[in-house]
């Protein structure tokens, strides 16, 4: 009987001391201030890197749409598919092309290159890099150099992606 009392003492004094924390309705109701302006740090901005990833999925979209690297030397580029589709129904590459070139007569012609993972031979003049073509699942890591500083397209060749899957290659 003893244990029984203490243990109801015990609880009745936990409640007393929280009802008195001083936390009463109108307290929990106040906004809370949010942080002055220059107190609030800033979103950090992309950095640049020779050391690069890109994914896209089965929603026909890369991840990012700017990616940033330093001219002359060798970058790395690791593309994955996150998506669960396999290549013939939804494969995604990474084509990075020359500046001046035309996107869309370039797509034209990957629509006849199946057999070359929607690449065209006859536009290899046109293209400084490129991966195979990925299923689902898959990962493809290539190296290559820029040389000169501006701003390049990359896209995927595969049929229809190009509408939506082209991003800026910026190199400075």
């Amino acid at each position: 009987m003893k244990k029984v009392l203490s243990i109801t003492a015990l609880v009745a004094a936990f409640a007393f001391t929280l009802s008195s924390c001083g936390c009463d309705d109108e307290t929990k109701k106040q906004p809370v201030t949010p942080p002055a302006e220059d107190m609030m740090v800033p979103p950090a901005a992309e950095a640049i890197s020779n050391t690069l990833t890109l994914s896209a999925h089965d929603e026909m979209k890369f991840d990012k749409t700017e990616l940033k690297a330093l001219a002359g030397k060798p970058i790395t580029l690791t593309f994955a598919h996150i998506g669960t589709m396999d290549k013939n129904t939804m494969g995604h590459n990474f084509i990075l092309l020359k500046k001046g070139t035309d996107i869309d007569d370039f797509v034209k012609k990957a629509l006849t290159a199946k057999d070359n993972d929607y690449i065209p031979k006859s536009e290899s003049d046109k293209i400084i890099a490129h991966t195979k073509l990925l299923p689902g699942g898959a990962t493809d890591t290539i190296e290559f150099t820029v040389p000169e500083k501006g701003t390049y397209d990359f896209i995927c060749s595969f049929p229809g992606h190009a509408a939506t899957m082209r991003g800026k290659f910026i190199v400075e």
